[in-house]
């Protein structure tokens, strides 16, 4: 039997324990126990690949979510074409080139039938000069001081064109209070 380390041992047995005895068995130890810590190892890889996975196809669904919310948010706010409406629009004339629309471009709003493509009011009859580059805010801001003919021919426009609730809500609040 091996005395107990710090017992009278000449530094000889001890630096034989340290570098023949201590490593051996430590390969004996591992030989027996490496299979175990293998499948533990396996184990907790897996679980973790999994859990990871859930979370990723989790954040991407949230994300999701979130990008149709925001999507949504901006269409209704006019800073971004509605996706659902889209399908509705007519193709005007192509960017760049020298014929001057007769309309810009429609969307009928849910539940019209559309009336040819030049009917409706005309973005330059507005009395809101370049109204078709303004974002719904900056149309919005200009609303409080128009007629109610100026009022219901932007009405009329914006309703046959983008749809922008923003701006439509805007004009029903105007004309309910007059």
């Amino acid at each position: 039997m091996t005395p107990p380390a710090g017992a009278d041992r000449s530094p000889v047995e001890m630096a034989v324990d340290l570098l023949i005895h201590a490593p051996l068995g430590i390969l004996v130890t591992a030989r027996d126990e490496l299979p175990g810590l293998i499948a533990k190892g396996r184990q907790e890889a897996t679980g973790a690949r999994f859990i990871g996975k859930m979370a990723v196809d989790m954040g991407q669904r949230e994300a999701g979510k979130v990008a149709r919310r925001v999507s949504e948010r901006l269409a209704g706010l006019g800073i971004v074409p509605d996706p659902r409406r889209s399908a509705a629009t007519t193709p005007g004339p192509a960017p760049g080139s020298s014929a001057a629309p007769a309309a810009a471009k429609r969307v009928d709003a849910p539940g019209t039938v559309p009336s040819g493509p030049g009917a409706g009011p005309v973005a330059q009859s507005l009395a809101i000069p370049g109204y078709d580059a303004l974002s719904a805010p900056q149309v919005v801001q200009r609303l409080d001081g128009l007629s109610d003919d100026e009022l219901e021919s932007v009405r009329a426009y914006e309703t046959a064109t983008r749809g922008r609730k923003t701006i439509l809500s805007r004009i029903a609040q105007i004309q309910t209070a007059s």
